[in-house]
């Protein structure tokens, strides 16, 4: 038998705070589903990475102690940099690829689920962390990650500045097939070798001569009443894309429905659905499979009272598509939001191109390297492009000069205030994520249930 891991007062009292924090984040959901809940708390047990992954909440509220006991906004923070258009939860398996408005395969960052409006400085250091504990999990030295660490800032601080100064295309190209290079062109590549049957193959099934979603698989039937108010969503959904999507109205046609329920570190206990279209042509291989799922509050929301920021927002739905197509330049052309139940929701396509940045894959420091240059290059492009020239009110000035203006005063210390986070904050999550365990295994996630018995 196992001898239990003695805590301390310090370790109780931060069990308490992670309790009161995932109370806030997700007890409502939680008491509405609690089986995905264990689910997403096995998913996050399984290591301090999968742990910061699913805890954006507690790192926010912790950003925000540190703000009030300090009583400053920070480094590097004013008015504008303090208040531009960030991705919300930017970790290092944040990054992949997907397939633009213009069919082109762009490497990027993806999932914008918690995009806001806030400091540009909390997307760096969400990331920097992120790096410290990837680095612990293979093993790198301190050293190591300390080098890691500070080519993100400067790769960061190349780009920006390069922006700033009226860089052409040519000289800050995307990431596509022509112009990455490594594990990002690997991903790329695979996402080239994917195909959309093989993407229908997978959830569907032909019938009476019609493609229909194959029974299984996580796939829940839907009643007729259910069916009707998916359907008269979709309308909704409809008229907040771009005319450039609606270039062929029969795309649009429904041809199926079903319900699923995120069970992900993400999305867990909130409804979502698959929707079958017809596509681009009448060939059952073009058809194509949407989904659209309950929008949640970004955790940065909490910890920013920006009254003008929250009243843009028709509703979380609205307010993840408009982040997106702010941050991503050509975003998904199926990419819209919807209300169901008067709850906000987005709507997007199950893409058969999107590939995710493999780092199971990547143990050579040097490699890693390269690596993260790319993606402080791919961070700093995303800040710059939702400015002024993105058309949206939110953020009026050029977010570019505004940053490379505030690093400017001090270059010294832009990469050791990343570098100090990365090791703090990383050194934070790892403890928290033992706290956690005990907490899980104990049964003091639900305080009004026993410990869970398997």
């Amino acid at each position: 038998m196992s001898v239990p891991r003695p805590v301390d007062a310090a370790d109780e009292q931060r069990g308490e705070e992670i309790l009161d924090v995932f109370e806030t984040a997700f007890g409502e959901l939680s008491t509405a589903d609690p089986a995905a809940f264990r689910v997403k708390f096995r998913k996050m047990a399984a290591s301090a990475f999968a742990f910061y992954r699913g805890t954006a909440c507690l790192f926010y509220r912790d950003l925000e102690q540190t703000r009030a006991e300090s009583r400053a906004a920070g480094p590097y923070l004013d008015e504008r940099t303090g208040r531009v258009w960030i991705h919300g939860d930017l970790h290092a398996e944040n990054f992949g690829t997907y397939m633009d408005a213009t069919g082109r395969l762009v490497f990027n960052v993806n999932d914008f689920d918690e995009a806001y409006i806030g400091p540009f400085t909390w997307d760096l250091k969400r990331f920097a962390a992120s790096l410290s504990l990837i680095g612990h999990t293979k093993a790198l030295s301190d050293e190591v990650i300390t080098e890691l660490v500070e080519i993100y800032a400067g790769s960061y601080r190349e780009r920006i500045h390069a922006l700033a100064t009226g860089a052409k295309d040519d000289e800050v190209p995307p990431f596509t097939l022509d112009t990455a290079q490594g594990p990002l062109l690997a991903a790329l590549r695979s996402a080239r070798s994917r195909t959309r049957f093989a993407l229908l193959d997978s959830m569907t099934e032909i019938r009476d001569y019609e493609r229909r979603f194959a029974p299984g698989a996580g796939a829940i039937e839907l009643d007729a009443a259910t069916r009707y108010k998916i359907l008269a969503a979709f309308d909704g959904y409809l008229e907040t894309l771009p005319e450039s999507s609606l270039n062929r109205p029969d795309s649009y046609r429904v041809k199926d429905v079903i319900g699923r329920r995120g069970v992900g570190i993400g999305s867990a206990g909130l409804p979502s659905y698959n929707i079958l279209l017809e596509g681009g042509s009448d060939a059952l291989e073009n058809d194509v499979v949407i989904y659209l799922k309950q929008a949640q509050s970004p955790a940065a929301a909490r910890h920013i009272p920006d009254r003008a920021v929250r009243e843009y927002f028709q509703h979380e739905g609205h307010r993840t598509v408009i982040s997106q197509r702010a941050l991503q330049a050509h975003a998904d052309p199926w990419l819209g939001w919807t209300e169901l139940g008067g709850a906000g929701q987005l709507v997007a396509e199950v893409s058969p191109y999107a590939v995710d940045l493999d780092w199971s894959e990547l143990d050579d420091p040097e490699e890693i390297a390269e690596v993260v240059a790319d993606l402080g290059r791919a961070t700093a492009t995303m800040h710059a492009a939702a400015d002024d020239e993105s058309g949206h009110s939110l953020v009026p000035f050029s977010t570019e000069r505004a940053i490379d203006a505030a690093i400017a005063a001090d270059e010294d210390g832009f990469g050791a205030l990343l570098v100090d986070f990365a090791h703090s904050y990383g050194a934070r999550a790892r403890a928290d994520h033992q706290i956690f365990v005990d907490l899980f295994r104990n049964g003091r996630l639900d305080r009004r249930a026993a410990p869970l018995v398997l």
